[in-house]
This record gives C-alpha cells, sequence and structure tokens, in this order.
C-alpha cells in the first residue's frame, strides 16, 4: 500500500502500466541477450536531434522512448512508472493516461530537436511528464526519496525540473550523457496539456454527449408512478449535466487545476456512472 496523500492505492497493475512495463522490459531483454543488437537498437530506433533525420526516420519519434541503454536506466523509469503510473491511469482511464504518457514522450523528442544533443533513447520524457501530472493531482502526497528521504510531490517534481533546466543549457553543463533536454521536455509539455485542460477534457465531454442522449427520455402517458419517476430521473439528469457543462467551461477557462478536489471526485464519479452504464 502507499499513501497518495488522498488515499491509499492497492499496487495492482493497471491495463496499460502492465503493457508499458512488459513492452519495455521485452525490448530490453531482446537487446541485452543480442537477439538485436543494443547498438543497431540506438542507431535505427534511437531519436536523432537532427531535423532531417527525424523526417527521414519519422518512427523514431516514438521507437525511441523504447529502448534502454542499460539495466538501471530501464528500472528506474519502469519504477517510476509502477508507482505514479498506476494511480492516474486509476483516475484518467487508460485512454487518456496512454495519450498523456505518448505525448510526454514526444515533448522530450521536440525539446531534443530545439536543443540538440545528439541521439536520445529511453522513456524518461514520458516518466518526467507522469512524475508532474502525479504531483498536480496530489501535490502534498509523501513520496520516501531513495527511501530516506521524505518529501511532497510538489517540491520532488519542482527539484527534478530544476536540475533539468540547468543541466540543459550550457550554464549547467549537460556533459554527463543524460538527456535533460528531453526530460524538461517531457515537464513542458505535460505541464502545458494539463494546464490547459486537453488531457481530461476529452473524457468529460464524452459525459456530456451520454447524457444529452438520455436527458428528455420521459415515457409518454398518464401521471403514472413510472412516469413520474422517469420524469425525476430526466430532471436529476438534466441538473447533472448543467452541472458537468459548468465544470467543462471552467476547466476550457483555467485549466484542470482550477478545480476543487470535490469537483474533480464529482466528475470522476459521473464519469465512472456512466462507463458501467454503457
Amino acid at each position: 500500500m502507499y499513501n497518495s496523500g488522498f488515499r491509499s492505492f492497492n499496487y495492482s497493475l493497471t491495463p496499460w502500466v502492465k503493457r508499458l512495463i512488459l513492452a519495455n522490459t521485452v525490448f530490453f531483454l531482446v537487446t541485452m541477450t543480442g537477439v538485436i543488437p543494443l547498438s543497431w537498437a540506438v542507431e535505427f530506433l534511437g531519436f536523432k536531434s537532427s531535423l532531417s533525420k527525424t523526417l527521414m526516420e519519422p518512427w523514431t519519434i516514438v521507437t525511441y522512448m523504447f529502448v534502454h541503454a542499460n539495466f538501471f536506466h530501464l528500472f528506474f523509469n519502469m519504477l517510476f512508472l509502477f508507482f505514479f503510473g498506476v494511480p492516474l491511469e486509476e483516475r484518467w482511464g487508460g485512454r487518456e493516461f496512454i495519450k498523456y504518457y505518448v505525448i510526454c514522450g514526444l515533448g522530450g523528442a521536440l525539446f531534443t530537436v530545439l536543443f540538440g544533443g545528439g541521439t536520445i533513447v529511453g522513456a524518461s520524457g514520458a516518466i518526467y511528464g507522469i512524475l508532474l501530472a502525479y504531483a498536480l493531482n496530489w501535490p502534498d502526497a509523501q513520496i520516501w526519496f531513495w527511501g530516506i528521504f521524505p518529501i511532497k510531490a510538489k517540491y520532488l517534481v519542482m527539484f527534478l525540473g530544476a536540475i533539468a533546466f540547468f543541466q540543459t543549457f550550457p550554464m549547467g553543463g549537460g556533459s554527463d550523457g543524460i538527456a535533460h533536454f528531453a526530460h524538461l521536455g517531457g515537464l513542458v509539455v505535460g505541464y502545458i496539456y494539463l494546464k490547459k485542460g486537453w488531457a481530461l477534457q476529452g473524457r468529460y465531454e464524452g459525459i456530456k454527449k451520454r447524457v444529452q442522449m438520455r436527458k428528455f427520455s420521459v415515457v409518454p402517458g398518464g401521471k403514472d408512478s413510472g412516469t413520474e419517476t422517469e420524469s425525476g430521473r430526466s430532471s436529476r439528469e438534466a441538473q447533472m449535466l448543467e452541472e458537468v457543462d459548468r465544470l467543462l467551461d471552467k476547466i476550457a477557462a483555467d485549466g484542470i487545476d482550477s478545480l476543487s478536489e470535490k469537483e474533480r471526485q464529482f466528475l470522476d464519479q459521473v464519469s465512472r456512472s456512466r462507463q458501467k452504464h454503457h
């Protein structure tokens, strides 16, 4: 069990976290056993900072996230994905989770093109985006850094972001062989994505469509008990739709972070109810 600050999560693997860990682990074993040489994987699947190379090898925008240089590179990325990805997928649902994961990975590739740095491999850009999203959802969750130092999630992400920023630019060196620009890209693109409310906007928009389909489904006839029940249900759903509309407008105007925890719980509850019904 892991205390998030809001609830305790029982860490059984969620579907997309399980698939990502499995895919990364299997491909790592393939390269380590020599079935596909690591040097070949880096050369043909790693992402290059050259824009011309990107245009010639567009698949590397995605494939670089599944190539890891060594065991510890893979281990820590998958460890963070396990601890911080599971709560997010539980809250968002698999579709929104994997979309956000890939977009943060693309952010890492984008910053590689902008700031250079040769060839990059690994899921770190996407993982940094996951860390950011976790901290925005549960900012006061206590994380035991290296299992020794307790630190709130929001401060941990600030610390990691500061390291990525200062190591990305010449003033910080950036010669340690770590793709800090990819880390920074995952953080920045993830932050923009979340602040704009895009991450959950589509999911909650789906609520509106489903509610609208049923809002006026009143059984015609006299004022029997069944009709009154159906009318009451329609009225409640209309009120619920109005509240969903208000919250979606709030997200569009000020970002997902503008929602209170109670408002997020309301949207999550409505979404789960609609998914269960359908």
